[in-house]
């Protein structure tokens, strides 16, 4: 049994005011082509197919094409939602969407649907479970004590008889630990502060496979076979270094997976890049690389530059953030004692809060202009 692991597609997502919808419909465009090349028995979904509750109406025809391409090839797709989801919106049309081998689990409704696929082997059980609350699978299992996100998953899968003569592949969109050891995470992924949404890797105990969603960098958690996808996309500066890809996972009779990674190309790269602008702006160094990637530039002049950002973007239309890093916005290595500010005159707590921030002492005209205005400040007193 060989299916495709994808999650967090964050279909509408964009990058600060920048809209990555046309990259996503490239990066889909290859799941597709790559599911065409390799033929996967099914297609796994596992949450957060749009970025927001409420897609936009462009969000959603990109993800009805893909869906609607994908199915030329007879194989069915499974989709849970995640946490980005609206699960009504998504189970929207899901009765009929069966007929087609389309399975959608958007709400939890106290049992995950299961869907089975025959082999060479014998049967593969899929359990789709879509992102829960503890509240709400609380109203399933009102005599069970649920408290935690962990309650919750163990109230569930215990619910669960799994046939040993039988493969079982759960989908899940959850943050999933290992005996408190957390996934390697990225700035565009929202954890709730505090341990109470951690769920334990043990609980997945008689899966052959855990297909997991809502971590954007692919990875195993507390064992091989249980698996994060990641996301199809760099939606993060903190991603810069990821190499985005598409889990091909193969299930033996044995139920041992193999996995491979098939890597994915972006429209426009996510990238950081430093250096003085004089160099930044030379042909010599723009024309290495794709000047439409996404970036973030930190300019390392010493010097005081005027409008830089501006001088980027018409070099590098697609840039995100600027910032400096040279030795004036470099930390402080001394902070100045707060006891101190009540001794301090005006002058000398600007004059701190300046090499503070600067990192160098302020020249002889800046002195010059600064006491002026505050001598006049007095005078006004």
């Amino acid at each position: 049994m060989r299916f495709f692991h994808l999650a967090d597609l964050h279909i509408g997502k964009r990058l600060k005011d920048f809209s990555l919808l046309k990259d996503q419909k490239h990066i889909l465009q290859q799941i597709i082509e790559l599911a065409g090349k390799h033929r996967p028995d099914a297609v796994l979904i596992c949450g957060d197919i749009y970025d927001k509750s409420d897609p936009s109406a462009e969000a959603v025809e990109i993800f009805d094409r893909f869906l609607t391409e994908l199915t030329q090839y007879q194989m069915p797709v499974m989709i849970i939602s995640g946490n980005h989801d609206s699960p009504e919106r998504l189970s929207f049309g899901s009765r009929i969407l069966d007929k087609q081998k389309i399975y959608i689990a958007g709400s939890f409704c106290g049992t995950m649907p299961e869907v089975t696929l025959m082999d060479s082997y014998g049967q593969v059980v899929f359990h789709l479970l879509p992102f829960v609350k503890p509240a709400v699978v609380k109203r399933y299992f009102p005599d069970a004590e649920i408290n935690s996100y962990e309650d919750a998953l163990r109230s569930i899968l215990a619910a669960v008889t799994l046939d040993p003569e039988k493969r079982h592949v759960l989908l899940a969109h959850q943050f999933v630990t290992s005996h408190g050891i957390g996934p390697s995470r990225s700035d565009s992924e929202y954890i709730t502060v505090g341990t109470l949404d951690n769920i334990d890797a043990s609980l997945f105990a008689g899966f052959d496979y855990v297909a997991l969603g809502h971590i954007h960098g692919p990875q195993a958690i507390g064992a091989p076979h249980i698996r994060y996808a990641g996301s199809p996309l760099k939606y993060s500066f903190s991603e810069a270094l990821h190499q985005k890809s598409v889990s091909l996972v193969e299930l033996a009779d044995n139920g041992e997976p193999q996995i491979e990674l098939l890597e994915l190309q972006p429209l426009h790269d996510v990238r950081e890049i430093r250096g003085p602008i004089e160099q930044l702006l030379s042909p010599e160094v723009y024309q290495q690389a794709d000047r439409n990637d996404y970036l973030h530039i930190s300019l390392t002049n010493e010097e005081d530059l005027v409008d830089p950002i501006v001088s980027l973007r018409n070099v590098y239309p697609n840039l995100i953030n600027m910032d400096f890093a040279n030795s004036r916005y470099a930390a402080p290595e001394n902070a100045a004692d707060p006891v101190d500010i009540h001794n301090k005159s005006p002058w000398e707590l600007f004059s701190d809060f300046y090499a503070m921030q600067q990192n160098i002492e302020l020249d002889e005209q800046k002195q010059h202009i600064i006491k002026s205005i505050l001598q006049e400040l007095e005078g006004n007193n």
